[in-house]
């Protein structure tokens, strides 16, 4: 009998560690849908494609240290994902807003939330129909880099736009 149990926490212990090893899960977007949710990929050298949008414009901006503002750099980057969403009227978007590990847990979400309202600020300024854009703050809870290091805490300052089929309500 206690052969069968160290057994069956052996095989859980092992199904958890798998369930675990996938490192992009939220690093380029599919932890959440990705760029177009699941099986919405499509081909990278196709310009209409999700999967271009991720590769070739990108899907997310970077911030500075406790800020909101976009910098030149994003607009650049928003500037693309605008121009690509006009011209693909079929997709929505949820605009992710992620943190740094520093600060509590509270402020993160909060800076969350604002630097994903930038980006969705910004994206409907540049004419993305504002129905077809929601957003959801994840503040430190989805980090792409675990360290306790500014190279980490500057990936993981950002925020993300993941594509989904389908122009909202």
């Amino acid at each position: 009998m206690a052969q069968r149990a160290i057994t069956a926490i052996l095989l859980v212990g092992a199904m958890g560690l798998a369930a675990c090893s996938n490192s992009a899960r939220f690093g380029n977007g599919a932890g959440a849908g990705g760029a177009g949710g699941y099986g919405m990929g499509g081909d990278a050298q196709n310009p209409n494609s999700p999967a271009y949008f991720q590769t070739a414009i990108g899907d997310r901006v970077l911030f500075p240290i406790d800020q909101s503002s976009l910098t030149a750099e994003a607009r650049t980057t928003l500037d693309g994902q605008a121009s690509w969403m006009n011209t693909n009227t079929g997709y929505s978007a949820t605009i992710e807003g992620h943190a740094d590990e520093q600060g509590t847990r509270e402020y993160n979400l909060a800076l969350g939330a604002r630097r994903a309202n930038s980006v969705q600020e910004y994206l409907i300024s540049r004419g993305v129909a504002g129905h077809r854009l929601d957003t959801v703050s994840y503040g430190k809870e989805r980090p792409l880099e675990i360290c306790s290091e500014e190279a980490c805490y500057a990936k993981n300052r950002r925020a993300v736009t993941v594509l989904r089929a389908g122009a909202g309500s």
